[in-house]
């Protein structure tokens, strides 16, 4: 199965494309959407909407997986997270792909084992799980790539236990 994981913010939005059976993962893409920050919001919009059809079209991944959204101490920025969210969403569904979601808690467990794991234990898990020769520099591009895991392993354990998705 091929999986798009996307890690939203309006600065940087986050991609990890694998292509995963379950067990073993392997790297596609990944990388991240940059937006000019003096831009006006619904540019930046456009330019992440833009970004993730090209991926779409590119790898042609038959799901895609996002965090679920989470508490945000600043209501400003929570909401431009939302934005930014639906903006994944949109273009998920215009591909007609398989979506999933996972909180943060989820992807950890899935990834590291272990809920609570730091940004670092993640990303020395990702580039494991990956076996990639380094680690992947941006945070983001990390982050992606850990959803798309996830999604992959729950997916995998779903099929082979039968369950409705």
């Amino acid at each position: 199965m091929r999986v798009l994981g996307i890690d939203c913010g309006s600065e940087r939005t986050g991609y990890g494309v694998i292509e995963s059976d379950g067990g073993v993962h392997r790297l596609l893409a990944s990388g991240v959407i940059r937006t000019n920050t003096k831009w006006p919001f619904e540019k930046r919009l456009l330019e992440i909407a833009c970004g993730l059809r090209e991926l779409i079209r590119e790898h042609a991944p038959q799901a895609a997986a996002v965090e679920e959204v989470f508490f945000a101490a600043n209501v400003k920025t929570a909401l431009k997270l939302a934005h930014v969210r639906g903006i994944a969403l949109l273009s998920i569904a215009e591909a007609g792909m398989q979506f999933a979601e996972y909180s943060p808690l989820e992807v950890k467990m899935s990834v590291v084992g272990y809920g609570r794991a730091e940004k670092s234990q993640v990303q020395l898990m990702v580039r494991s799980l990956l076996r990639l020769p380094q680690a992947i520099e941006s945070e983001d591009a990390c982050d992606a790539l850990a959803v798309a895991i996830c999604h992959a392993t729950h997916e995998a354990t779903r099929l082979l236990t039968g369950a409705q998705p």
